[in-house]
């Protein structure tokens, strides 16, 4: 077994170790410098660090560009403003000691005076090293977007360049930080694929980016006191797994940071560089009666990029036993490197954190595996791991503004990008005519590649994804369709079956082999959802049906593969029928396709959907992404809500608070924003800026010179306050609407938009309302100038039943939950207005 060579302390995402010795247990304080509020004169305060406004700068200084405002004011303090620029701009720091730097960059888009922050596209680059390409937050579906860095820096000043991608793109920042830590050392182990290539040389100079930071049998949390602040459960990572136990350390006991420790195998930790909550739990598995068997161990595969070198940091601390010296077991690292944790070398104390780091090359894999093995012959049999870190080696070369770099430099680039690229194009053309000749002869085979696991450790879930231990946790398994038959319904992805393309991946459109046509949704790694949302849909979908949901017909997990496969929506998306943005996002016109009868009649159909959602079992479902492109029309223009990966469901605690801002510009709760808690209110606000999307046809957010022109909620409250809204209705229905439909219909527009969720309707008084307003279309209703918007006494519609609405004609479902009325009673959608005089319209 190899031993590695360690440091004396520990970082954010595996950062490093203090120049003194023996090892410091005493916990970490942030450093003053630099942390950095952009585009204010303020300074905010995020736990320990006091970000200073960056207007009158002292140590550090701002190139050319301007400093920004929030006007909507949504987010947290901290991201109230930004730094702006159109142009090249760079933030210059002085250095008083040299060493190994965290650069932390955040990034929270908003709406300001300058345009849509959102509509972005920049570069980032820092020791002639891009720390970030084409940075676009318009697809991204949680905020702030953070990215750490650890960069060396050996001089007395540092430049962080912000480039914009083109000539009508720009740049922008919220706030920076800029922090000295530990030095990494040289001599980490260096392991590839085949096995141990010796000790790495190196590692001090590299400039590395956050990939990955998971808790291992924990929940994902949030701790801003810690350097490492964001990890996430490993739950989506397990590959084997089905003998593991989750294991959690008690709340009072003290972990033993022993600064005694002092040796070349391993480092121990300190504290407040990883949270303790890290070590207080673990996954564990133990030889199943003293026998080694393939699933006595636990598997995850950590997705990483091809052909590129990581430093692996694997966190240990022994929460399990009772006392020392009973535990000896193995880590691996792609089935074929082994290294012997021995929690009680170089200490007599339990609950003792520490970690081992490597460098791992990931060559042709898109994955790093690594895997903890129970010895047959320690006194306690079992393995266990606490946390994984990974960052990955940056090597592409970055632009840099106003700093000469050395001469030799660019023809080193040159040559050593040529020789690497030439060396990847003939390594893939190897592979792709290597994978072209295995499908010919095992199409379907999955996991081909994965390489050999430890005691020949074949999962007994093989057919799954390397996310997932077991199936999706779903109650239907009936719904899971082989990988075959879906390359069968789409003509293995023919190019002219495509049909859209969103935030999860590309949809196809499909034929089963009994005829249904269906649409086929199919992950890809560069979209930003990923398992979690995959299993999400696949949890949400498999135990709802209703007449205004979109219905999964199936759902594929095999090797690689996340497919979602849906009933087949024939006429689109509403937002297709309102208005189309010709390729342009910031260019939309409006489209003559939709009587104001249809539009009302779509939007009843999604608020029948969305209320039994949040009506539904588990304490509801909160869909949190309901805009225009996630109801769909069938052939008959019957509406169903859609797209269920950002979901959440079950009773929300009232108290509870995640900083994980999910959803979709102009559509998003401002309250929600300002609290970060999450209600069914929040789905009821996005809704109200689709009721004005199907009003007025044009987009949620739009570039104009005009300011309250931006932002569609914003817009049309401007109009309605003045008693104006029919100014901005789209011309193709404006002749069409009875004044009274318009007026009622507007009530319900300003109530959705109300700034705080309780003073918002349910869905369920949506539905009534809606109903309502199509009635006032369909009677004409004679008013004089001086009675009010609101109802007719006149009429009563006891004394004559409500006629069905084309979209209403079908049965009601057993599986369509009733409405239910303010006094409790249970009533049909169906037989709402048979009761209802207008007089009680809400």
């Amino acid at each position: 077994m190899e031993k590695l060579l360690c440091f004396n302390l520990l970082l954010p995402l595996f950062l490093l170790q203090f120049y003194t010795v023996p090892i410091l247990s005493a916990p970490y304080i942030f450093p003053d410098k630099y942390f950095i509020n952009c585009g204010s004169d303020s300074p905010v305060t995020v736990r320990s660090r006091t970000f200073v406004g960056d207007k009158n700068p002292n140590s550090f200084s701002v190139g050319n560009s301007k400093p920004v405002t929030d006007s909507q004011s949504a987010g947290a303090s901290l991201y109230q403003t930004a730094r702006f620029s159109t142009s090249p701009f760079s933030y210059d720091f002085d250095i008083t000691n040299n060493g190994l730097y965290v650069v932390r960059l955040h990034f929270f888009p908003f709406m300001s005076d300058q345009g849509n922050l959102a509509d972005a596209l920049f570069n980032v680059s820092a020791s002639y090293k891009s720390l970030v390409s084409n940075l676009s937050l318009r697809n991204s579906s949680s905020f702030p977007v953070i990215k750490d860095f650890l960069v060396p820096i050996n001089s007395s000043s540092f430049r962080i360049h912000f480039i914009p991608a083109n000539q009508t793109s720009f740049a922008f920042v919220n706030a920076i930080e800029v922090f000295l830590v530990p030095n990494l050392n040289d001599n980490r182990t260096h392991v590839t694929s085949a096995g141990s290539m010796g000790p790495y040389q190196g590692l001090p100079s590299q400039v590395l980016r956050t990939v990955q930071r998971v808790i291992v049998g924990g929940q994902s949390f949030t701790d801003a006191t810690a350097v490492a602040p964001e990890w996430v459960a490993d739950d989506d990572y397990m590959v084997i797994g089905n003998l593991a136990e989750n294991c959690s350390y008690l709340q009072n006991g003290r972990l033993n940071y022993d600064d005694s420790i002092d040796n070349e195998n391993f480092s121990a930790a300190s504290q407040n560089f990883v949270p303790d909550r890290v070590y207080r739990t673990c996954k564990k598995v133990t030889l199943n009666n003293g026998q080694a068997s393939n699933s006595t161990n636990i598997t995850w595969h950590f997705n990483v990029s091809k052909n590129a070198q990581h430093l692996v940091r694997v966190h240990f601390c022994d929460i399990i036993s009772d006392s020392p010296n009973v535990v000896n077991f193995s880590l691996f690292i792609y089935g074929k490197f082994s290294q012997n944790i021995n929690p009680y070398e170089y200490t007599v104390n339990t609950a003792v954190p520490f970690y081992y780091d490597f460098v791992v090359d990931s060559g042709g894999s898109d994955f790093i595996s690594i895997s903890v093995v129970p010895w047959d012959g320690s006194i306690s049999k079992f393995a266990y791991l606490n946390g994984v870190e990974i960052m990955e080696f940056i090597t592409e070369p970055g632009l840099e503004l106003g700093i000469s770099e050395p001469k030799r430099k660019p023809l080193l680039f040159i040559i050593i990008g040529s020789v690497i690229g030439f060396l990847v194009i003939c390594s893939l053309i190897v592979v792709f005519l290597w994978f072209k000749k295995r499908r010919k002869t095992d199409p379907f085979e999955p996991w081909a590649s994965y390489g050999t696991l430890p005691f020949g450790g074949a999962s007994p879930y093989i057919g799954l994804s390397r996310k997932s231990i077991n199936p999706p946790p779903v109650p239907n398994l009936k719904l899971k369709m082989p990988f075959a038959e879906i390359i069968e319904a789409t003509n293995n992805f023919e190019a002219k079956l495509l049909i859209g393309e969103g935030g999860f991946g590309k949809v196809y459109k499909g034929t089963l082999r009994n005829g249904l046509k269906v649409a086929v949704k199919r992950s890809e790694s560069k979209h930003g959802q990923g398992f979690p949302e995959f299993q999400t849909e696949v949890m949400v979908l498999s135990k709802i049906r209703h007449r205004h949901l979109v219905s999964l017909i199936g759902y594929c997990d095999e090797g690689s593969e996340m497919i979602l496969v849906y009933e087949f929506m024939e006429k689109g998306t509403l937002r297709d029928h309102l208005y189309s943005l010709h390729g342009d996002p910031e260019r939309s016109s409006p489209l003559s396709l939709l009587t104001w009868k249809q539009r009302l009649e779509i939007c009843i159909g999604a608020a029948k959907g969305l209320h039994y959602l949040h009506t539904g079992s588990d304490g509801g479902i909160i869909h949190r992404d309901v805009k225009s492109t996630n109801i769909l029309l069938d052939e008959e223009y019957v509406a169903k809500v859609a797209d269920f990966g950002l979901s959440k469901s079950g009773d929300l605690d009232p108290d509870e608070f995640s900083t994980d801002i999910k959803g979709s510009f102009g559509y998003l709760d401002p309250e929600y924003l300002r609290c970060l808690q999450l209600t069914e209110k929040s789905d009821v606000y996005s809704f109200g800026v689709v009721l004005l999307e199907v009003l007025c046809a044009r987009p949620a957010i739009i570039y104009s010179h005009r300011q309250e022109e931006k932002n569609l909620a914003e817009w049309g409250l401007f109009w309605l306050r003045k008693g104006e809204l029919e100014k901005i209705i789209d011309p193709s229905v404006a002749d069409q609407i009875n004044p009274n439909s318009l007026r009622k219909f507007s009530e319900i527009v300003e109530k959705c938009l109300k700034p705080t969720g309780a003073n918002r309707p349910t869905m369920l008084d949506i539905c009534w309302d809606l109903e309502y307003t199509l009635q006032l279309q369909q009677t004409a209703v004679r008013r004089e100038p001086y009675e009010d918007s609101a109802i007719d006494a006149s009429l009563n519609f006891s004394s004559r039943p409500f006629q069905r609405l084309p979209s209403n004609n079908l049965p009601i479902e057993k599986d369509d939950a009733p409405m239910e009325k303010a006094d409790g009673s249970d009533t049909t959608a169906s037989g709402v207005f048979s009761q209802l005089r207008i007089d009680d319209g809400r």
